[in-house]
């Protein structure tokens, strides 16, 4: 009998090239703008922008350790839409912080970046997805925000439905509906985000803005530093990889896929909307949902895009040797530190 396997198209459909592909003959900055144009499109961020509103910050905790004071604050990014933040602040004679935003991949919630244990499985995640920790150390304010769809904003109807192991699908489906992206949405309220720094900019240098996230977190970190011009420095970790590779060959969360995105570019493509600001990916050697060679063929594409705008040294990858969908904060943490230099 005849083996029937419908996601062949697919995979042969993949391996196209995007209408909007890299070519060095095109008129690089009309392309450049189409990109933009589709980029903004696709993830539904004109839609989102249409429900926009004015920014308050609402502090609802201060707490002091000897490192650090730490605000709990909250704030609307869109209508009916709040959004939980942690600002730490080093304990220092600084008079001004760069910021680094933190983003959490898939984890019970952003809690685990100031090093809180609310669940059992947090605690297989405190020696190395402490990112708003670990950023204070390094001399950084820290920023973590809660993603949409994850830990505190994990809606009712996700908690009603089925277990799965990522549990943002109900979110992500719903705002494909409305004409949006959940991804499209997490890169709004990172730029919203951004905009309530200004509540605190007596104490923050908001024109040294990091932002650095794994794995789920790696997407958003990537996707808000093509959409947000204020970041100046991004650290993805495992999550830059070509579509086929990744989201297109295997099993992934629905925050993932936004839809035609593959038909007009690849991640690649999207560094134009980057550079020539600072951009460091990383990789694991052996990660099995972002494959190094995903990711070596995307950044391929980068390294061209940053020689085109001028700015060869302002991209760099970084592979992470004998690990797997890994966050290495000593090499990540201390490259980011290097760099600012």
């Amino acid at each position: 009998m005849k083996l029937i396997d419908n996601d062949i198209i697919h995979e042969n459909l993949l391996r196209e090239k995007p209408i909007l592909a890299y070519d060095e003959n095109n008129d690089y900055e009309t392309w450049k703008e189409q990109i933009r144009a589709k980029y903004i499109e696709l993830l539904g961020l004109d839609s989102i922008a249409k429900n926009a509103c004015d920014i308050k910050v609402e502090v609802e905790e201060i707490v002091e350790t000897d490192e650090y004071t730490r605000y709990r604050y909250i704030f609307e990014s869109e209508k009916g839409c709040y959004v939980p933040c942690y600002l730490l602040l080093p304990k220092t004679a600084q008079e001004k912080f760069p910021v680094c935003i933190c983003m959490q991949g898939h984890s019970t919630g952003f809690h685990v970046s100031i090093g809180v244990t609310k669940h059992a499985q947090d605690e297989n995640l405190m020696a190395t997805h402490t990112f708003a920790l670990d950023a204070v150390k390094h001399g950084y304010a820290a920023l973590a925000i809660e993603q949409r769809g994850m830990g505190e904003r994990t809606t009712l109807q996700q908690k009603r439905g089925p277990a799965l192991e990522c549990g943002c699908y109900f979110t992500a489906m719903t705002a494909l509906i409305l004409g949006r992206t959940l991804i499209g949405e997490r890169v709004w309220d990172i730029s919203k985000a951004i905009d309530s720094l200004e509540y605190f900019a007596d104490r923050l240098d908001l024109d040294d803005i990091s932002i650095v996230g794994n794995s789920g977190g790696g997407t958003a970190t990537y996707y808000a530093a093509c959409y947000d011009q204020r970041i100046k420095m991004a650290a993805p970790t495992c999550a830059v990889c070509s579509y086929k590779d990744s989201i297109g060959d295997m099993w992934h969360c629905s925050c993932n896929y936004v839809p035609q995105s593959a038909k007009y570019f690849d991640m690649g493509e999207l560094a134009t909307l980057i550079a020539p600001r600072k951009l460091l990916v990383s990789v694991g050697e052996i990660d099995h949902i972002f494959p190094l060679e995903g990711s070596k063929e995307v950044y391929s594409v980068i390294e061209k895009i940053y020689e085109r705008e001028g700015a060869k040294d302002n991209c760099r990858l970084e592979i992470f040797p004998n690990k797997a969908h890994y966050f290495d904060k000593v090499k990540t943490f201390g490259n980011m530190v290097a760099w600012r230099k």
